[in-house]
């Protein structure tokens, strides 16, 4: 079974920086392809970002170029920079786990709360 801690939320101005971290436990993390999503007040959950075992990485249009997502696989923890903040930022930032055995992302951390104030 896999556990996933999102941390590293917070509030920010406009132009700002953050870093969110993803802590996973349990199965293999480094053959997880791992992923952020978000989702703001009313809308559906979005994809943000992913990042394959062998760091081939995707990115939604709307953060690219701003967001960078990495991984450690020594201490078992993903990442999302994010930089050029926008108040259209702003949103719950939740981590996800996909094995290989899995066609989708199944596995999910409670989610942390980023605010981007203008």
């Amino acid at each position: 079974q896999v556990q996933l801690v999102e941390s590293g939320g917070g509030l920010v101005q406009a132009g700002g920086s953050l870093r969110l971290s993803c802590a996973a436990s349990g199965g293999t993390f480094s053959n997880y392809r791992m992923g952020w999503f978000r989702q703001a007040p009313g809308k559906e959950r979005e994809f943000v970002a992913s990042i394959t075992w062998s760091e081939g990485t995707a990115y939604a249009g709307s953060v690219k170029g701003r967001f960078t997502i990495s991984r450690d696989n020594a201490k078992n923890t993903a990442y999302l920079q994010m930089n050029s903040l926008k108040p259209d930022d702003t949103a719950v930032y939740y981590c996800g786990a996909r094995s290989p055995g899995m066609d989708n992302y199944s596995y999910w951390g409670q989610g942390t709360q980023v605010t981007v104030s203008s």
